[in-house]
């Protein structure tokens, strides 16, 4: 210990610096029973928190134990991911007007045990979500609601590099045995009709050539109704996410008991 950290201690222990004070026998003394009955009092604390530590790791020890045999007697959650952009990352809303909250209380509504993870970024293009699915699957995921697309269509990126993008995504996720919901999008009308119908069949195409489970289109019932969305007329508010909650429940029910 060094003379900074003896002194530091005295003065704690004492209320006195040593460097500055001397003492008399008699107050060494008196001050050294005092020091006893404060290293009495100061064991006896660090006894009951050493106490309270092991009870809480006894509670965590038992905490883990029943995790374990939930999962043994397969009353683990499924992991549902969300991935996609700011549809589906609550842009403009409060967390619990969000799609990803309501999407999980209305599968427990539904008797499903669903933990829903939203690894959903706004403004992310099908590239940038090609580019980050491998760190998003360190969550492993039972089943992933992929919902991507519509950034890409209103910065006019080719729909063939929106195809390519969307198909090495379900390829990835097909690789690590993950089941695979996929949301439909549109493209906006101002993009023209050629371009138009080269990115809205990229859906239909992919969910039939990967045969996996298709909600056609996110924004069903939502789009262009000015009173289920926000200001800017592009993202649903919290009346438009209930709607599209309430819409593609059935397909995401049907998916997760596909795979339990």
């Amino acid at each position: 210990m060094t003379k900074h950290k003896v002194r530091f201690v005295a003065y704690t222990l004492f209320g006195q610096d040593p460097a500055v004070n001397q003492f008399t026998f008699k107050q060494k003394t008196g001050l050294l029973g005092g020091l006893s009955r404060r290293l009495f009092r100061c064991a006896g604390m660090a006894f009951g928190i050493l106490i309270g530590a092991m009870s809480l790791f006894g509670i965590h020890d038992a905490q883990a134990a029943d995790n374990a045999a939930n999962t043994a007697a397969g009353n683990a959650p499924q992991t549902l991911m969300l991935y996609g952009d700011s549809l589906m990352a609550g842009y403009g809303l409060s967390h619990e007007d969000g799609f990803a909250p309501r999407l999980e209380a209305a599968l427990r509504d539904a008797g499903h045990n669903v933990k829903v993870i939203n690894s959903s970024v706004s403004g992310d293009t099908t590239a940038a979500g090609l580019s980050r699915l491998e760190w998003a699957l360190v969550d492993d995921p039972d089943v992933v609601l992929l919902e991507l697309g519509a950034n890409d269509a209103l910065r006019g990126v080719e729909p063939s590099q929106t195809r390519e993008n969307l198909d090495a995504i379900i390829g990835k996720l097909r690789d690590r045995d993950v089941a695979v919901l996929l949301a439909g999008m549109m493209a906006p009308p101002n993009m023209g009709k050629e371009y138009g119908a080269e990115f809205n069949e990229i859906y239909p195409e992919l969910a039939a050539e990967y045969q996996l489970a298709f909600y056609p289109f996110f924004l069903d019932g939502v789009a262009a109704d000015s009173s289920l969305n926000q200001d800017d007329g592009i993202h649903p508010n919290a009346d438009g996410v209930k709607v599209i909650v309430e819409r593609i429940l059935p397909q995401v029910i049907n998916v997760l008991e596909a795979d339990s």
